[in-house]
């Protein structure tokens, strides 16, 4: 059956910042799929320390996906932004990425089993953005990274692709959705007229994950209601 591709009964998932928004929800849906979740709480309490890594997967033991999802982002004019936001923003949304899934891979490679990492990328992984330099940045290496670590890790059974979250109703999005005007000119370019939700994500962290997309390497699945279509 068709719908047997889906599940993912006896495998193990990490996901990253699934303390709330779009983590929690690609938690529940891994779950809901048949998945024992291991989430992290959240960007900072865990992944700013390089020192976290080993224990995460130690805590997780024979995990076979791995979704990062845990981010930051900070706001200011170009001219004003610190080198500390700088920092911590590529600290947690690609540089640790990197990382964790380096020493996923690696304890993948060693068993000989194959699995998923699954990173979450953004609309400014395709865009300039405004007042987000080091997110736009970490976002648009997300890109690069995911693409980069399919083609090394393809051939050992480690399928690697990304989602895209166009604007969600998230804390992320609550100065854009507090602002009138920002959230007007953003909803009349989203052709499905609406923010979107955690919940729709979890269709394609899902899919990802599973059987059913064994042959997709390198893609990156915007879920955006169209926004990049206009």
């Amino acid at each position: 059956m068709i719908l047997d591709l889906f599940r993912l009964d006896g495998r193990t998932a990490i996901v990253t910042g699934a303390s709330r928004g779009l983590g929690a929800a690609m938690a529940d849906a891994l779950e809901e799929a048949g998945a024992r979740v291991v989430r992290t709480s959240s960007a900072s309490d865990n992944l700013a320390d390089r020192a976290a890594v080993a224990s995460l997967l130690d805590r997780a033991g024979d995990a076979d996906i791995l979704v990062n999802n845990a981010g930051i982002i900070r706001r200011a004019d170009l001219l004003d932004y610190s080198d500390a936001d700088w920092d911590e923003v590529i600290e947690v949304n690609l540089r640790s990425v990197f990382a964790l899934s380096r020493a996923f891979a690696r304890r993948l490679v060693e068993r000989k089993r194959g699995g998923r990492i699954i990173n979450i990328a953004s609309m400014l992984s395709f865009q300039g953005g405004i007042r987000v330099v080091a997110y736009t940045a970490a976002k648009s290496g997300i890109l690069g990274l995911t693409r980069a670590l399919a083609n090394e890790l393809a051939p050992h059974g480690i399928n690697v692709n990304a989602i895209a979250p166009g604007y969600m109703a998230t804390d992320n999005t609550q100065a854009l959705r507090d602002d009138p005007s920002r959230s007007r000119d953003i909803l009349a370019r989203i052709p499905a007229s609406r923010w979107g939700t955690p919940d729709d994500l979890k269709g394609a962290v899902v899919f990802l994950a599973s059987p059913a997309s064994s042959y997709v390497h390198a893609t990156t699945l915007t879920v955006d209601g169209g926004w990049l279509a206009r």
